[in-house]
């Protein structure tokens, strides 16, 4: 089945996953062996307090936030394990990965749960009830207990997944359902629950029934704001982990494919579609993002990114086929790969290509082709082009861009024809030190000797004056200036040469060879 994924959605549906157990489950597995109950610590208010446990622990009526001592005195025989928040969050990350395979809308929802915007997806899936359930087995097998509920809105799904056991709240009917829950549900600060309950209001109905302006008042526009969410009066989207890309392909197969002649297919018929799409929004992409996800819900990411728009299947085809080339740890497909999806990551308008009588136009698809293999093989950073940099100077006037960014203006003035160059192509660095002889002290050298062979001046042109950037060091003393010269000997070969600092000062000027010219 392919889709081509829409923004643009009448309704919009959220999906709530929850792990309560997220840091015991990471330890031991949903399902542990071991028959000692294991409970996560931290120090909390300058107490070692209980963070997380596990279901054996939470059927002995051990509640987080009780004192480890306390749990202790009670049941002696207990698994203790330190909290390591970073180790939770990158197993939660890694489950937003992998529940990309669900919807390219994913986003974490700490502590320890996901929120997909799932409008437009349920029918892939043969409808919410298959989507929840494939939820649920994907948290379950990377061994994690785990809740989820769909709702209208996120904070509705989110207060139904963590303060009841809904699973699907039809559209338009959740306000029924959040009405009994706590106000605790609302998410908000802790001191405000407290003065809310104090002051006999302890469910969301209870805040439903009073007039908004008196809540306002009282706790500020930020529970009011809050309580229309939860309700499903406003919808406050999401935002992604990685954004909606403008083009989206989803290819699910019935029985998973593992030879790499079917999945080359698959890749081949995705980037065709792609291109479908492409062509139908006169657009081309720069960025292109493979997702494989495979039967025990490992997922393998390939990206290619090319310096100018593309949408030629082949030309796609090319870079994905190089980049699987390059890949030091190759595709295993293991039990096959279930689902395949192509993101388009980047677009921007193209028009169709019409060369040049000259065929530069060709020229130029050439030399954007030969990057885009280079870019995709040693990395788009490694392939570099030389651009100019606006100053005089000429050690810094070109300078290194990634050349991936597209051909573009580099900035080189325009030379007139049959006019010979101004400046060498090479130049040394640093300029090496020579001795001249001149008439006067103003004029060029008339012979100079440069690695101890002289060299006898026929022909010169110059000065050029070039001054230092004195506005970019004005705390700094100034670099002196330096008169260039293009000269050339009687043998033919031209020098470019040059004589820093003024006569008068306290060092005498002296004098380099900068360059050579070809």
């Amino acid at each position: 089945m392919i889709e081509a994924v829409s923004t643009n959605e009448d309704r919009r549906r959220y999906l709530a996953l929850w792990c309560p157990r997220l840091p015991t489950d990471r330890l031991h597995g949903a399902a542990r062996a071991d028959s000692r109950p294991l409970v996560v610590v931290d120090r909390v208010r300058n107490a070692v307090r209980l963070v997380a446990l596990d279901a054996q622990a939470a059927r002995l009526g051990l509640a987080i936030g009780t004192t480890l001592a306390d749990a202790r005195a009670r049941y002696p025989d207990l698994d203790v394990a330190d909290a390591d928040p970073q180790a939770d969050d990158r197993l939660l990350m890694r489950l937003v990965a992998r529940a990309g395979r669900l919807t390219p809308m994913v986003a974490p929802d700490l502590p320890h749960g996901l929120m997909l915007d799932i409008s437009g997806c349920a029918h892939l899936f043969g409808g919410e009830d298959g989507l929840h359930a494939e939820a649920l087995a994907l948290a379950m097998r990377h061994g994690l207990s785990a809740r989820a509920t769909i709702a209208d809105t996120p904070d509705m799904a989110r207060a139904l997944c963590r303060f009841a056991r809904v699973a699907i709240v039809p559209p338009g009917g959740g306000a029924a359902r959040v009405r009994p829950l706590p106000v605790a549900a609302l998410g908000t600060a802790p001191d405000v629950v407290t003065a809310l309950s104090r002051a006999g209001l302890k469910t969301i109905g209870d805040l439903a029934d009073r007039p908004l302006r008196a809540l306002v008042a009282r706790f500020g526009a930020d529970l009011a704001t809050r309580l229309a969410r939860i309700l499903g009066e406003e919808d406050a989207r999401i935002t992604p982990l990685r954004a909606q890309p403008p083009v989206r392909i989803v290819r699910r197969f019935a029985e998973p494919i593992g030879h790499a002649d079917a999945i080359e297919a698959t890749i081949a018929d995705l980037t065709g579609e792609a291109a479908q799409l492409l062509v139908e929004q006169g657009l081309g992409g720069r960025g292109f993002l493979l997702d494989l996800f495979r039967s025990d819900g490992a997922v393998r990411r390939l990206a290619v990114e090319s310096s100018r728009a593309l949408r030629d299947p082949s030309a796609v085809m090319r870079l994905f086929r190089e980049r699987i080339d390059t890949l030091a740890d190759p595709i295993d497909p293991g039990f096959g790969f279930d689902l395949v999806a192509l993101a388009v990551t980047r677009t921007e308008p193209l028009d169709a290509a019409q060369p040049n009588l000259d065929g530069r136009a060709c020229d130029e698809e050439a030399l954007a082709a030969l990057v885009d293999r280079l870019g995709v093989r040693f990395g788009r950073d490694h392939v570099l082009r030389f651009v100019a940099r606006d100053t005089h100077d000429p050690d810094r006037e070109a300078g290194l861009s990634l050349a991936a960014c597209g051909p573009g203006d580099l900035g080189w003035p325009a030379a007139c024809a049959g006019d010979p160059p101004a400046r060498p192509i090479h130049l040394f660095e640093p300029p090496q030190p020579i001795e001249t002889m001149a008439e006067v002290p103003d004029a060029p050298p008339m012979r100079f000797t440069w690695r101890r062979v002289q060299h006898r001046v026929t022909w010169s042109e110059g000065p050029e004056r070039i001054e230092p950037d004195w506005w970019q060091h004005a705390d700094q003393e100034p670099a002196p200036p330096r008169d260039y010269y293009r000269v050339e000997d009687e043998a033919g070969r031209r020098f470019w040469i040059y004589r820093e600092g003024r006569f008068g000062a306290a060092r005498p000027p002296s004098w380099y060879l900068h360059g050579l010219f070809a």
